[in-house]
């Protein structure tokens, strides 16, 4: 079986990205389209060593026929072309944050929560969830089946990554500016991000929680389980690539490191990087390209009863948005027998 495959977003930092993992990992593709807004229709793109495709229009492209697409064009994009797609028989995978807490629409992590996607012909929408919740809930998945846990403190160090390729550019234009004595102005961020960290990501609430600190929240209840308290602390930091994460874990009952590591040793998607020494431990530079998601710096919190204290480093744009979404593809076919359409006419 192969698949005809549309990627939304496609001259984006996750739409590239995307398209990346796609010929890695030799997803069965029989067609790729590459869509994206009028400004870049007709831009060249590549698509594995040889592949080159040329960008065509969302607004007037007919998803009949198209059996899996894959969106990051923005939540406002979403929310027209989204529906727009599942309406003509196309299964949509969607990174934006417009439908992650829709009770009707499943928020997946394939290594935490497959069986969510049992009845994904309901809406024909899945939803990938926002990139930190994805490394913290598949560092704490296998943890939590082992050892429930009733409350989790984390703080993240979010690379400018996720605030797309202009955010890229300005940290790097900052930081090149400084050193020739020329201050560049932010302009995608609040303050300056080079040499310096913004504890500020997305828009503020109310209650003074910013927009991705409720998502982190609300997600991992979602996905994993509705009874954990999370309580977040998100800040941008002057990081290309690869978001890092401090942890502090309460468990339901007593806990060693070395019930950690036991429980982290098979779990899928975890690498455990966690020597006590100099070097011992993984950083957002090494995380760059890789699959996984990264744990280190494990160890017993003195001052909570069955608490753990770890750190967890994944690609933001990998497995964090494209690669997650990716595999929620790959799980729809081997798991959810998702037939091609044109096997289906």
């Amino acid at each position: 079986m192969s698949y005809k495959i549309a990627v939304v977003g496609a001259t984006g930092n996750v739409g590239r990205e995307i398209l990346e993992i796609l010929a890695q990992r030799q997803f069965p593709v029989r067609e790729v389209v590459a869509l994206a807004s009028r400004n870049s229709v007709g831009k060249e793109i590549s698509f594995g060593e040889e592949k080159i495709l040329t960008v065509q229009a969302l607004d007037d492209y007919d998803f009949t026929g198209t059996d899996i697409a894959l969106f990051s064009p923005g939540s406002a994009i979403s929310k027209v072309h989204a529906p727009r797609a599942a309406a003509q028989g196309c299964v949509v995978i969607d990174n934006t944050s417009y439908f992650r807490m829709d009770p009707t629409i499943p928020l997946v992590v394939p290594e935490v929560n497959p069986q969510a996607l049992k009845d994904f012909r309901k809406t024909n929408i899945i939803a990938n969830p926002n990139c930190s919740t994805i490394q913290m809930v598949v560092a704490l998945a296998p943890l939590h089946a082992m050892n429930p846990i009733k409350r989790v403190v984390v703080s993240t160090y979010q690379s400018v990554s996720g605030a797309g390729k202009d955010a890229m550019d300005e940290l790097y234009n900052q930081t090149k500016g400084l050193f020739m004595h020329d201050h560049l102005d932010a302009k995608k961020f609040t303050k300056r991000i080079a040499f310096n960290v913004i504890p500020h990501i997305d828009s503020f609430m109310d209650n003074g929680t910013t927009k991705e600190e409720w998502k982190m929240v609300e997600e991992t209840k979602k996905i994993l389980d509705p009874s954990i308290k999370v309580s977040a602390t998100c800040v941008r930091v002057p990081v290309f690539i690869g978001h890092s994460e401090s942890v502090n874990i309460e468990f339901t009952n007593p806990i060693t490191p070395e019930h950690v590591y036991d429980a982290l040793e098979e779990a899928e998607g975890v690498s455990v990087i966690d020597r006590r020494g100099d070097g011992g431990y993984q950083t957002p530079v090494e995380a760059v390209g890789e699959d996984n998601v990264f744990i280190s710096r494990v160890r017993k919190d003195e001052t909570l009863e069955n608490g753990i204290n770890m750190w967890v480093v994944a690609d933001n744009l990998r497995k964090g948005a494209a690669l997650n979404a990716v595999q929620i593809a790959e799980t729809l076919i081997a798991q959810f027998g998702l037939t091609p359409a044109k096997e289906l006419a």
